[in-house]
């Protein structure tokens, strides 16, 4: 059975060997995840090298997605590589510190005193450990310790409900962005962008790089789930990450479910991706099985609409790292036999002014109502498969088309299955006829199912979708 919702997974140790990689990618991985805040740039090409090879030898499309460290936020180093807090203590964050003890710890950010007055909130290590700001002055913030616990070396801060200045794309990032472009990147995830111009200048970055990656927001601060800053950031993206670790400190715990709901629910409206993640199926890092919750949040992650649901930890540093893409497989699949079907009401007060978005959009619409067998979009840009995925008609949408780039971008895209046509030319009736010829190698479709195709003219030209056809399986070869 086809899966419409789509599986991220993260590359690192406990799926660096070939052989985990590939049964990986076999138990449904459709894009990986090199996380750029761990290893070298000659890590992530010989990566992106191995999962290209893999995708080849297992004929699956497994897209690659580079994801920013963005600004690390993070105390120093302590002398002994850990210190334990007590409740009502005082503790100093000092710039100027370099190793840190009982009293004090150094900042990696060291212009976080400015962001800072007192009666601010920090929390330390995904919320663990929470300081109240009692004063600043200069390089040195007096905190007490409203809650305790171990904070070893390197650990986050967060500022309760956001406000911190760091900037979103560091020197570091910048050089990253060249080295996601020269691996041939399919989607770059940009960390904590707090507006459109953030994402604009990772997009501008990567462009001078030469890449042509779709951008990720990844919504992990306060400010950018404020409007109007999420649809400036949706408007300036193409897709976005429902971050929901640092988002959670710093929104509080409670907030995070009905946020992620809006997000997704707004980025389906404005034609977006989404990704939701974090912690998943954490359990999995060390167990065979998920918890029952894990079930639960990743079948509502599907029932919510998302386009891809994430693994981190579980299969980047995890003992189950197939096991866990295998768990996230049959759940999804599972969740989506219960999806509504309203197409009706979902194009209710919709305006298409595009001739190209028309035509998707009949095509749902007749696709829905005589219950083909699969959708067929010609695709040159993906545009129209994009379209088309963010309604829910139940017919499998398959994005047929010539350009290598645009088969891997379609990885990420909900109900769509992308396939290569390799026709070159420019008579209709040969193409539509390469078409229909590939999606029978491929068990798509059989003699006698109908299908709806979509096709532009002149043939080639991106972002020209103006026919839509109901094509008899195997009619043609009749005549």
């Amino acid at each position: 059975m086809l899966r419409s919702t789509k599986i991220v997974a993260t590359l690192g140790p406990a799926s660096s060997d070939p052989a985990v990689l590939e049964r990986m990618v076999r138990a449904g991985v459709d894009v990986v995840r090199l996380n750029f805040s761990h290893g070298t740039a000659d890590d992530h090409l010989a990566r992106a090298d191995l999962i290209n090879e893999i995708s080849r030898k297992t004929g699956r499309t497994v897209g690659i997605m580079c994801d920013l460290q963005g600004p690390k936020i993070r105390v120093g180093k302590f002398r002994d590589g850990k210190i334990t807090l007590q409740k009502g203590q005082s503790f100093v964050l000092d710039a100027g510190c370099e190793l840190g003890d009982e009293q004090r710890a150094g900042l990696d950010y060291k212009e976080l005193p400015r962001d800072l007055a007192e009666g601010a909130v920090l929390l330390l290590d995904d919320g663990k450990i929470v300081l109240e700001v009692i004063e600043v002055r200069g390089d040195k913030v007096q905190t007490v310790v409203r809650h305790g616990g171990v904070l070893s070396n390197n650990q986050g801060i967060n500022r309760q409900g956001g406000g911190l200045t760091a900037p979103a794309l560091t020197p570091k990032d910048t050089e990253d962005i060249r080295t996601a472009a020269r691996l041939k990147a399919d989607y770059l995830a940009v960390s904590f962008p707090k507006s459109g111009a953030d994402m604009h200048r990772a997009g501008e970055l990567m462009r001078a790089s030469g890449g042509k990656a779709f951008l990720i927001a990844k919504i992990e601060r306060a400010e950018a789930v404020i409007e109007p800053a999420l649809k400036q950031i949706l408007n300036a993206c193409d897709g976005i990450m429902v971050a929901r670790g640092d988002l959670a400190v710093e929104v509080g715990d409670a907030s995070v479910p009905a946020l992620q709901k809006k997000m997704i629910r707004m980025a389906r409206e404005m034609n977006k991706l989404t990704i939701t993640a974090t912690q998943m199926m954490e359990s999995m890092i060390a167990s065979p099985v998920p918890t029952r919750a894990e079930v639960s949040d990743v079948a509502n992650a599907v029932l919510d609409g998302t386009d891809a649901v994430m693994l981190s930890a579980e299969s980047a540093s995890g003992r189950y790292p197939v096991e866990a893409i295998e768990a996230m497989d049959r759940i999804c699949i599972e969740a989506e036999q219960s999806m509504p079907l309203n197409l009706e009401r979902d194009f209710l007060n919709r305006v298409f002014t595009r001739v190209d978005q028309s035509i998707a959009m009949a095509g749902l619409f007749t696709a829905f109502h005589l219950r083909v067998k699969a959708i067929a979009t010609l695709t040159e840009s993906g545009s129209t498969a994009l379209w088309m995925s963010r309604l829910n008609c139940g017919v499998p949408i398959y994005a047929l088309t010539s350009q290598t780039a645009t088969r891997y971008r379609c990885s990420l895209f909900r109900d769509v299955y992308p396939l290569m046509v390799k026709y070159v030319g420019h008579d209709r009736e040969q193409l539509l006829a390469e078409a229909e010829k590939v999606l029978v190698e491929n068990g798509a479709v059989g003699d006698g199912d109908l299908i709806v195709l979509t096709i532009g003219e002149p043939i080639g030209k991106a972002g020209g979708t103006n026919t839509m056809k109901i094509v008899k399986v195997g009619e043609h070869r009749k005549k």
